[in-house]
């Protein structure tokens, strides 16, 4: 299968270790620099991600600090082990710094890397690969941006118990987020029992957590919930959650931001619950995986204002 290799592979140290409060989660590479000096090459491989603001966010990052970036959107709808092991080869021969990986591609493509992060290793989901020298090192950016986002939420709940609604790539990122972050207790509710169990195997030397059995059930004394599957981006317009559940005294987060104001967040805003779009997320883990494509800290206020603008083309203002 090209150049891809299978799980279990080598893992060597990729860099060093900085504001790690667990080394195994929390990880920003100390990277040599891409090889044509001042340009890169980066994208995004998933499906559908037309409305991706990661492009933006990129060159704009990438201008502030005097560097030119192309990113561009690799989008293969339905793509098996063959079709992936082709794209990533691509990446890995024809001068990409790296590419982010997103949704439904998070963990498919973990098998197929040479070596990965201690943290994406851990998690099993990985939704940046850097190349360097012909080969692919997953990471996971998702778990170190949600854990930048929610931590004032987190501790102005002090620690409560939050509900995770979807155990894919970024539910499961988010999870080993929370544990970091020093959550009491972790409910998981998944359609998939086999994969919330498999979550729950994963941290549980660690971390208080379970399986619900129902997402009532994951929610009973729940102080916060986050939606981490798709349900509610776009065209899909559904939400993962009833109702009748939210409360005044939840904090509520959802990973997507396309749009922003999911039907979630708008039903949990109008029970005056406290809110977090999927803003935050979306920009601290873009400036993570940059860094780790360049060796370069970027603006994550210039990156807000590159999302903030490609959301505005895309939802008019006051627009649903």
């Amino acid at each position: 299968m090209g150049n891809c290799v299978r799980w279990p592979a080598r893992y060597p140290a990729a860099g060093c270790l900085i504001n790690s409060p667990d080394p195994d989660i929390r990880m920003t590479a100390v990277l040599t620099p891409t090889p044509t000096v001042g340009r890169f090459l980066t994208g995004l491989l998933g499906a559908p991600i037309a409305h991706s603001a990661s492009p933006a966010m990129h060159e704009r990052a990438a201008d502030a600090l005097g560097v030119r970036c192309h990113y561009h959107l690799i989008e293969i709808a339905g793509a098996g082990p063959d079709q992936l092991c082709a794209a990533l080869d691509g990446i890995r021969h024809l001068g990409f710094a790296g590419i982010n990986v997103t949704f439904p591609y998070k963990e498919a493509v973990v098998t197929l890397l040479d070596d990965l992060s201690p943290g994406a290793r851990a998690i099993g989901a990985v939704n940046t690969v850097v190349s360097r020298g012909g080969r692919l090192t997953g990471h996971n950016t998702d778990t170190t941006g949600f854990a930048r986002a929610a931590r004032d939420l987190v501790t102005g709940s002090s620690h409560g118990p939050v509900a995770v609604i979807g155990t894919g790539g970024v539910g499961k990122a988010i999870a080993f987020a929370l544990a970091d972050l020093g959550v009491s207790d972790i409910r998981v509710f998944d359609t998939d029992v086999a994969k919330a169990d498999k979550l729950v195997a994963q941290l549980q030397h660690r971390q208080a957590i379970r399986r619900a059995a129902t997402v009532a059930d994951a929610l009973d004394g729940a102080v916060g919930l986050v939606n981490g599957t798709p349900i509610g981006m776009v065209p899909n317009r559904g939400t993962p959650v009833s109702d009748s559940l939210l409360h005044a005294g939840l904090w509520v987060a959802d990973a997507v931001y396309s749009p922003l104001w999911t039907p979630l967040l708008n039903a949990a805003k109008a029970t005056g619950a406290q809110v977090m779009t999927g803003r935050d997320l979306a920009i601290y883990q873009a400036a993570d995986a940059f860094e780790l494509f360049t060796g370069m800290a970027p603006s994550a206020a210039e990156m807000g204002i590159a999302f903030d603008d490609a959301m505005r083309k895309r939802y008019p203002p006051n627009a649903a």
